[in-house]
Formats: C-alpha cells, sequence, structure tokens
C-alpha cells in the first residue's frame, strides 16, 4: 500500500483508519507498524485527538488484527495456514521462525514475540495451532502489544514532526522493547503469584473446622 495514502486516510479519518491500518498490520498485511504507529502518535499531538485515545485505539486493533490470525490457526488448523502460505510464500520465514521460537518458550511466547523481529505478528498462526486457551492467548498477546504499540505511538507523540526518525532507529529496537517486554512479562506473572496468594490466604484454614 501506498504510504502517502495511508498517511493521508489517517489524517482525514482519525480513530477509524488508525485502527484499520494497526489491525491489518498485525493480520500480517503488509503494513509497517514502524511507520503506522508513529504516525498516529503525529496525529495525536497534533491535539486532533487524545493521545490516550489513540492509544486505547490501537491496542484493540492489535488484539483483533491478531485474533483473526489466531482463528485461522485454531479453526484451520495446519492445512489452511499451508494453504495461506502457498499463496503467500513471504509468509513463510516468518511462520518456521514462529514455530521454533513456541515450541523452546511456550505461551509466554506470544506475549515475547510482539516485540521480536519475524515473531510479532506471525506468532499469531502458531498459537492458533497450538491451540492454546483464547483467553491467555488474548491477555499475553494484549500485553506484548501494549509494549509496543506504546514506545513507538509515544516516539511519534515526543518527535512531533521529525517523527520519521523512529523509522531509521526501528533496525534496533529489540536493544530496548524486548528488555521491556521481558519486564511486562515478569510483571504479569508476579501479579498472578501474588493473586493466587490473596486466593489461598482469603480461604478458611481447615483445622480451623475442628
Amino acid at each position: 500500500m501506498d504510504i502517502a495514502l495511508l498517511e493521508n486516510l489517517m489524517m482525514d479519518y482519525g480513530l477509524v483508519a488508525i485502527f484499520c491500518a494497526v489491525a491489518l498490520e498485525y493480520a500480517c498485511f503488509p503494513l509497517p507498524s514502524e511507520i503506522v504507529l508513529p504516525f498516529a502518535g503525529f496525529i495525536a499531538v497534533s491535539g486532533r485527538i487524545p493521545f490516550f485515545a489513540v492509544l486505547l485505539v490501537s491496542l484493540l486493533a492489535g488484539v483483533a488484527g491478531c485474533l483473526l490470525c489466531y482463528l485461522i490457526g485454531y479453526f484451520g488448523g495446519r492445512p489452511l495456514v499451508d494453504k495461506i502460505a502457498a499463496r503467500f510464500p513471504s509468509l513463510r520465514p516468518g511462520l518456521s521462525a514462529s514455530e521454533g521460537w513456541f515450541s523452546r518458550y511456550g505461551s509466554v511466547s506470544v506475549l515475547l514475540g510482539r516485540c521480536v523481529p519475524l515473531f510479532r505478528t506471525y506468532i499469531s498462526f502458531v498459537a492458533g495451532l497450538a491451540r492454546q486457551r483464547p483467553a491467555k492467548f488474548v491477555l499475553y498477546s494484549a500485553g506484548g502489544i501494549a509494549v509496543w504499540n506504546t514506545v513507538l505511538i509515544s516516539a511519534g507523540y515526543l518527535l512531533a514532526d521529525n517523527w520519521t526518525v523512529v523509522v531509521g532507529y526501528c533496525q534496533q529496537y529489540s536493544v530496548v522493547i524486548v528488555p521491556l517486554a521481558l519486564l511486562a512479562g515478569l510483571g504479569y506473572l508476579l501479579y498472578k503469584l501474588r493473586a493466587r496468594r490473596r486466593k489461598a490466604a482469603s480461604q478458611p484454614d481447615p483445622s480451623d473446622r475442628k
């Protein structure tokens, strides 16, 4: 898609265009998030759309796009995914890499993969093929998407007219964003651990009933 046309659509149609562009990118359409998300931040700095509205819409769009690929893998299985890969050979390297990533790191790879080259979007197909629980997929995806989208949208917002600088630095983004994703994963695990402890503490001790 012509990038200038995409930028014009986002300027003219605001949140609707942002939602569509981000959803398509996460659904493995050839739209570069390194351009879409910083430009969304640039739109927000103009004051036409609140920053947090842009961020929230981008998060919902990312989850929606991921779900499409996940459902294809979940319900279509290997035959449908292979058929899509045969129709679009450019998907094969990402799918292959994502399967190796998932087999090595399991469910948490959906969280971390949102901030890693090749895995960001293709991991959704693999999670569907592995029949990862939908609730866990959405939760992990939302966490990783939130990190990635927040960093790029914030960069575009802070740089304003110089938002295109972000594109040049995205080749090195893993130096910063992957550690952030790891921290997000650690934070989530700590949250779950504390929730379990609170639940256990709230339950009555069986010995008290004697």
